[in-house]
Formats: C-alpha cells, sequence, structure tokens
C-alpha cells in the first residue's frame, strides 16, 4: 500500500480521538471522529479491458495484494516482480519486449492489445496477478469468492486463446514452451486416467495434489479425460506465485533425498525389489544416490554415489546434466538460439547442419561427438572436453552391457526371459525360482530385476543412462549379483574378461561376505 500516506491518515486519526477523548474532560460537547476506509483499487487506466496493476506501484504494492497479502509477500521475492528493470538493464530492450515484462494480453485470456501494450502507464510495469489471471476490475468491484479470476495451467502452444505461459516463454531467446512441448514431461500417460496411483506423476493435476498444492487454477477440478489430461507443464514444477527455490521452483534441486529433490519425487517409484515389487519404475534418483537395485545377501548395502550423484561434486544433482543451457550461433557466431535445457536431455541429438539440439524424442543418433552436444558434461566441470566425457560414457556402456548379458541374454529380444533358449545365468535357472507372491525373494529373481534395472533392452522402465547415473553402483550390484548366481546354482566361471570386471569392480569396497540364499 502507499506506506507514507496510510502512516499520516493513521496519525492524524490518532490526534482526532486524543483530542476527542481530552476534551470530554473539560467540556460538554462531544467530539465524534469517523473512519473511512480508503478505496482497496484505483481505476485502471486501461478502462476498456479493466487491468488494475499496481495500487502502489513506487512500493510494488498490487492491486490484488490488497486482500491478497501471501501471495503478494511470495511474489514480491521472485523474478516477475523485478521484470520491468530486468528488460531496462538488458542493454538489449527492444519494443516487442515490453508486453512480458508487463501486465498485458499476453499470459491471459485477452486476445487483443491491453495493460501496457494500450495504455503506457507505469502501474503495469512488471509481471504482475493479473498477467495470468487477466483483468481484476470486476473482481475487486463485486468480490465473490465462489467464482475469482483463475488462471490456467496449461502450457501448450495450443492453448495460447486460453492464456498460458507460452505467450511470453517461448520464442528463441527463451524457448521453455518449444522444448517442454517437445520432451516427454507435456505428455501424460494414458493409464492414468483410469489408474489413480500413477497420476502423481503422469498428469499435472495429480502431481500438484500429491504434493500438497491447494491453489486454485482453471483446471484444478476437472474429471480427468483423454482431451483434458495435462502433462507435467510448467506450474508442476514451478510455483508462479514463487518459492524460496531457484527459478521459483515448487521444490530444490540441490538436496540429495528422494522427499524432497523436485526431479527425484517422481524418478524414484520402484527401485528395490519387494515380494510385491517384480520390476523396476523410474528408478533414476535411487541409481544416482547409490541406493537402489537388489542386493545379495553379505553385500555391502552402504550407498554407492559417483560424482553425479555428489550435492558438492555436482550441486544441481539430475538438474547439472539434464537442464542446461546451450547457446547455439552460426558459422561467422552470430546468435540464434538459445536452447534452455526444457528437452530435458542431457547430451541431445543435434542437428547437423546448425548444431541445434533436436527435440526430446530424438535419441536415435550415434554418442558421438559430432552426433551429440556435450556441453552439460563440459560445463558441470566433471569432464574437461567432449571426446573425454564420449569416451567415459562409452566404456561405462561396454562394461554395463557386458555384465548385465552375462546375467540375462535376452536372444530373441521380446524382453521375457525364455528359459533354456536365452542366453546368460538366468535361463539356466530352474522356473521354480521364479514364484510371483510367495512372499520369498530368490537370487534368481534378484538377479532378474538388477538385469532389468540397469539393462534398457530389458525392461519398458529401466535407469536408462547406460551406466552414467552411477558407474560404481551399476558394476558393483551387477558383479555382484554374478557372484551370487554362481554360488546360488554352481554355475561355472564367466569368461576372463567378464571375470576380469567383476574382480575390479568388487575390489573397490564392496565385496559380498557371504552370498547365500534369502
Amino acid at each position: 500500500m502507499r506506506s507514507s500516506s496510510v502512516l499520516s491518515r493513521a496519525l492524524a486519526a490518532a490526534v482526532l480521538v486524543v483530542s476527542a477523548w481530552l476534551g470530554a474532560c473539560s467540556t460538554e460537547t462531544e467530539t465524534k471522529t469517523v473512519f473511512v476506509d480508503p478505496p482497496r483499487f484505483n481505476a485502471p487506466p486501461d478502462t476498456v479491458n479493466g487491468f488494475l496493476g499496481y495500487y502502489a506501484a513506487e512500493d510494488g504494492q498490487t492491486t490484488c495484494g490488497n486482500c491478497h497479502v501471501d501471495h503478494q509477500a511470495d511474489w514480491s521475492q521472485h523474478g516477475h516482480a523485478d521484470a520491468w528493470n530486468t528488460l531496462q538493464n538488458s542493454g538489449h530492450a527492444a519494443s516487442y519486449c515490453v508486453g512480458c515484462h508487463t501486465v498485458s494480453e499476453l499470459g491471459n485470456a485477452v486476445d487483443s492489445a491491453a495493460g501496457y501494450n494500450l495504455v503506457q502507464d507505469t502501474v503495469y510495469h512488471d509481471v504482475q496477478c493479473e498477467s495470468c489471471h487477466g483483468p481484476g476490475f470486476d473482481h475487486v468491484s463485486t468480490p465473490d469468492a465462489s467464482a475469482p479470476p483463475l488462471a490456467s495451467i496449461r502450457a501448450d502452444t495450443a492453448s495460447l486463446a486460453d492464456g498460458t505461459c507460452a505467450e511470453c516463454h517461448a520464442g528463441t531467446h527463451h524457448p521453455y514452451t518449444e522444448q517442454w512441448q517437445a520432451s516427454r514431461h507435456s505428455e501424460f500417460y494414458s493409464g492414468a486416467i483410469t489408474n489413480a496411483s500413477c497420476q502423481p506423476c503422469h498428469e499435472g493435476r495429480g502431481a500438484l495434489r500429491a504434493w500438497g498444492v491447494t491453489d486454485n487454477y482453471t483446471e484444478r477440478n476437472d474429471v480427468v479425460t483423454a482431451q483434458n489430461a495435462l502433462g507435467t507443464t510448467c506450474a508442476v514444477c514451478h510455483d508462479p506465485h514463487g518459492s524460496s527455490n531457484a527459478g521459483q521452483l515448487r521444490f530444490p534441486i540441490d538436496d540429495p533425498s528422494l522427499e524432497n529433490n523436485l526431479c527425484m519425487k517422481c524418478h524414484s517409484r520402484r527401485f528395490e525389489l519387494t515380494s510385491a515389487n517384480s520390476s523396476s519404475h523410474g528408478p533414476q534418483g535411487p541409481v544416482l544416490l547409490g541406493t537402489a537395485g537388489w542386493w545379495p545377501a553379505g553385500f555391502d548395502t552402504t550407498p554407492a554415489p559417483s560424482t553425479h550423484g555428489d550435492a558438492t561434486a555436482n550441486p544441481r544433482l539430475c538438474a547439472g546434466c539434464h537442464v542446461t543451457r546451450i547457446t547455439i550461433t552460426d558459422s561467422t557466431g552470430n546468435f540464434q538460439l538459445q536452447s534452455v535445457g526444457h528437452n530435458f536431455r542431457p547430451i541431445p541429438c543435434i542437428d547437423p547442419a546448425t548444431g541445434e539440439p533436436l527435440d526430446g524424442y530424438s535419441n536415435a543418433c550415434a554418442y558421438t561427438t559430432t552426433e551429440r552436444n556435450w556441453s552439460s558434461c563440459v560445463s558441470s566441470g566433471c569432464h574437461n572436453s567432449a571426446t573425454a566425457a564420449a569416451t567415459a560414457l562409452d566404456a561405462s556402456n561396454t562394461v554395463m552391457e557386458a555384465l548385465v548379458d552375462q546375467i540375462w541374454l535376452d536372444t530373441d529380444g521380446d524382453e521375457v526371459l525364455d528359459f533354456g533358449t536365452d542366453g546368460g545365468y538366468l535361463a539356466q535357472v530352474p522356473t521354480t525360482e521364479f514364484v510371483s507372491n510367495d512372499n520369498l525373494i530368490t537370487v534368481g529373481e534378484g538377479a532378474r530385476f538388477n538385469a532389468q534395472l540397469f539393462g534398457a533392452h530389458l525392461s519398458h522402465h529401466p535407469d536408462a543412462s547406460r551406466g552414467s547415473h552411477n558407474p560404481f553402483l551399476t558394476q558393483k550390484v551387477l558383479a555382484a549379483t554374478i557372484q551370487a548366481l554362481r554360488s546360488q546354482y554352481g554355475f561355472p566361471a564367466p569368461p576372463a574378461n567378464i571375470q576380469a570386471i567383476i574382480s575390479k569392480a568388487l575390489a573397490k569396497g564392496a565385496t559380498p561376505a557371504s552370498l547365500a540364499r534369502h
């Protein structure tokens, strides 16, 4: 609010009250003081659309914040609250930029010039509440808690008519929406429509409910259908009202815990073998932190984190590799595109002509320095060059595949363990060792779980990092698994090259004391 004027009125009123009280002691004349509340809103400069903007621009007090004080306090701490000055101080402000740094028709359902784009008034500076919620004049004139002006949490460019984040967070300098829309985060799993247990990770509203978000928004109470289902939209990961985390994220990305790390809240679903859970699903977080997998009896279960999962060496953890900015220039050094990493590929395939990262589904290219961009590996400080990173990944993948194949070689590629037909130790394990719902976990079942966890070709939901999330954990667990299979079922020693890998992996501190069946 206008802090100085409010204080002056309060002091004047206090003097009148004191004077009236003192006068009552010496005169029969009664003095009465009438307090009148100041209006909670000013007339909107844009009278056509009814955008109110700031109540007191000099104080950064929004009109909406006169009542919604909690949101005002949160919003005032993040980048939207300083969007105008950020633009002016950028050194490259252009006329076409102002609409996204002010209250305007962008980001809400108004479809013609409005707010600052219609009336250049300072009350419309910065990205305020109405930028997403739309004009507030009708609401403040006749407040109705049952019909508040709500914002949408959709983000795809096809929904621009309804007003979305895409109207501003897009374009060559900040293609957040375009990259997100080309990633798997933009899609929903069809099974989430009928299976409520899938919704906390596979449908936007389900995730917000699971995380205890009670804010209201346009789609909140809709029954989820194939037509209106949402993916992991911007507002799922980012809190538009503000948060204490970088980028207005709802949860931190530097916290190495499954409960509080933003990415790991979903990427840590099934990572341990239990009698009710025979396959992995989204195990990346625990693999990164070194706690995933079936551990043979006697195996050292102390977490085996790699530098990728060390918050000291890699502070942003998952995002340190999966969300990386890449500036694309042409052959003469002229700017072409600022990739913002919202395709979520750590080493994305690139357009051979421009070097531009391809969309999130384009992952069929070779793992070479010419077909992929390795910026995340180098900028993080983990590897000193793209060549070094590519070499390390290739080595990790080669070792991982050799160990998995020793456990289970899926000869026909059907992802089904064909006893006596497939290769590896598992195809020789008696079928009686694989009984569901008997509350017993056999070495055979544990070995199958580990093979599926790390072998991307053996499961639809593996770690799928080619061993890079945690090569130490991958190699130790698989090496110990091979030893357990041999001990339990009397299998012969593997080839010399595999035995050398096993010896090296177990020599790093995770040699099982015993490998008895459990």
